[in-house]
């Protein structure tokens, strides 16, 4: 019986036969004679790829509990070592041969980030959120290596406060933002009264000043006696 085994771009199929690996394939189309179906094939994609760790729990330093996700951009940089510790001959997991390998990687970076912001205040871990994982720990990249995984990134996408937290967080803004208008209003008044003050010295000896409101006295005066 001829068997056509076709591995598509950015992937590597790894071929077996009687459950022993004989040959790598690249991309392409293969053809094979297997009179007693004893060939099987495992595909594992070599290009990057990007899933989703989601409603994650941790506390904060100050003892916050928050929920959170993030992002994880990885890819396979040894084949043999993924078929080595996962059993993706298996028909089930054949069709589904990267489930455990993210498995895998979710419990390992789960581990770094409730690490990571366990060591930040709830107040700052907003402002600091685009400065978390820059460099990759050591420990995680040595750990999934012996898998034939390479992390490129760890990068949060959400982080969920309780109800709680986040009004008291909302009262916080209001009154910062409610300061730095008074702030703003006595700036304004003080340089008002520094105007008032600098006008009133420059009236006090000025002559055509004095001219004018003499004039205007006279005028007002002039209308409560009738223009008399």
């Amino acid at each position: 019986m001829r068997k056509i085994i076709s591995v598509i771009p950015n992937h590597q199929g790894f071929l077996y036969k009687k459950n022993q690996l004989i040959r790598v394939l690249q991309p392409g189309i293969y053809k094979f004679w297997d009179w007693q179906n004893e060939l099987a094939v495992v595909m594992l994609p070599t290009n990057r790829r990007l899933f989703i760790v989601t409603n994650q729990e941790v506390l904060t330093r100050d003892q916050v509990a928050l929920r959170f996700s993030y992002f994880v951009e990885y890819y396979i940089n040894d084949g043999q070592k993924i078929l080595d510790r996962f059993d993706l001959l298996n028909e089930h997991n054949r069709y589904h041969s990267l489930y455990e390998v993210e498995q895998m990687i979710h419990q390992y970076t789960q581990v770094v980030w409730r690490e990571e912001i366990a060591q930040i205040d709830s107040e700052q871990l907003n402002e600091q959120r685009t400065e978390l994982m820059r460099e990759l720990p050591t420990s995680l990249k040595e750990a999934v290596e012996e898998y034939g995984i390479s992390i490129d990134k760890l990068m949060l996408r959400d982080i969920t406060f309780p109800k709680n937290v986040q009004n008291l967080f909302a009262k916080q803004l209001e009154a910062k933002v409610r300061a730095k208008a008074d702030l703003e209003n006595a700036r304004t008044a003080v340089a008002t009264a520094r105007a008032l003050k600098n006008a009133s010295e420059l009236m006090k000896n000025h002559e055509h000043i004095k001219f004018i409101q003499w004039m205007e006295t006279l005028s007002k005066i002039a209308e409560n006696g009738k223009h008399t």
